[in-house]
């Protein structure tokens, strides 16, 4: 939103409020989000179409893909200038700007499922400190979008305790390569378009993605083995609203957002739910082998890669005045 338009939406919001309009004036949002629409922004699109139905057309979201708007990594730069008024970002793009939600980010939490992400998530975005963390940029977390944890394919002998992992080359990249250091394996940076390719020649043993994106790069295709619950970790990429823009919505147009997350998050797991069809099927199909690690291995992945990598980032978060332990804390009592 320019700065122009920004003082409309206040004016028309004040004089609302003071009783001199009868009727709610047509409002549109700005939404930047990257890439192509795809299960990853899908709780955006039911958002979208929720809101304009609950307003009669008069609040609209206006969803721009491909970076029409800003750089992926740039969402929360033009959030807190005003440039639009929506957009998804992700944590690790950016970790100095929102160093609370890196809690998110920490390996080996143990996050069962994408419902208990959501959970996490709602607990952590609505901390204090993470609140005003994120109103340094004039950010006010509105959603989720829960991507499931990035597990591993592999091709080979199929590991089934932490030791096996020692001196093996994976495609693991951001804070799972660093756990993944810990417990002896050996991070290699392959994009995601080589990662096949690279498993397939034996450049790397194994990599990291999440369902879709292993049946997008078909990474199946040249493994026989997965990591059923290792769950080593996941990125956060929250869906922000400006404060300013928001708090200067007419209560109904504000009533309308806020009813329609639950429902559109709803929309969001059961669009992955198709996801996971795909996949079972296609893993039975490929003959890869399900490699699912007893509580005790997941607790030894948990001590060796997991905790030195969460005290690290409580005492970074300590140094910065955060309250690290008290979000780390919060994160592990939602998951226990």
């Amino acid at each position: 939103m320019n700065i122009s338009r920004k003082l409309v939406v206040l004016g028309t919001a004040t004089i609302l409020g003071f009783g001199f309009a009868s009727e709610t004036m047509a409002l549109e949002w700005n939404v930047s989000v990257w890439g192509k629409r795809r299960a990853f922004t899908e709780h955006i699109e039911k958002l979208a179409e929720l809101v304009s139905e609950k307003t009669n057309g008069e609040f609209t979201l206006n969803i721009a893909y491909g970076e029409a708007l800003s750089k992926s990594r740039e969402n929360l730069d033009g959030i807190s200038i005003g440039a639009f008024e929506m957009a998804q970002i992700c944590a690790s793009y950016h970790e100095d700007k929102n160093p609370t939600l890196t809690v998110i980010e920490l390996p080996f939490l143990g996050v069962p499922d994408l419902p208990t992400q959501i959970e996490l998530d709602k607990a952590i975005y609505s901390h204090p400190a993470v609140v005003k963390d994120l109103m340094r940029w004039d950010a006010k977390l509105l959603m989720s979008s829960p991507m499931p944890q990035y597990n591993f394919v592999g091709k080979g002998e199929v590991p089934t305790k932490v030791s096996d992992f020692e001196g093996m080359r994976v495609r693991a990249l951001g804070g799972i390569g660093q756990a993944m250091q810990t417990i002896g394996a050996v991070p290699t940076t392959v994009t995601a378009s080589e990662t096949f390719q690279a498993i397939d020649s034996g450049t790397v043993r194994a990599a990291s993605f999440a369902p879709h994106a292993h049946l997008s790069f078909k990474t199946v295709e040249a493994g026989n083995w997965w990591t059923t619950n290792m769950n080593p970790g996941t990125v956060s990429c929250p869906v922000v609203v400006s404060a300013a823009a928001y708090d200067a919505l007419p209560d109904n147009f504000r009533e309308a957002l806020d009813s329609s997350v639950d429902a559109s998050l709803d929309h969001y797991l059961a669009t992955y739910d198709k996801v996971y069809e795909k996949w079972y099927p296609t893993l039975d199909e490929m003959k890869i082998q399900k490699v699912e690690f007893t509580k005790e291995e997941l607790d030894a992945f948990k001590a060796k890669a997991g905790k030195p990598l969460w005290d690290a980032w409580v005492q970074k978060m300590n140094a910065q005045g955060i309250p690290g332990q008290e979000l780390l804390d919060l994160a592990l009592s939602k998951l226990n």
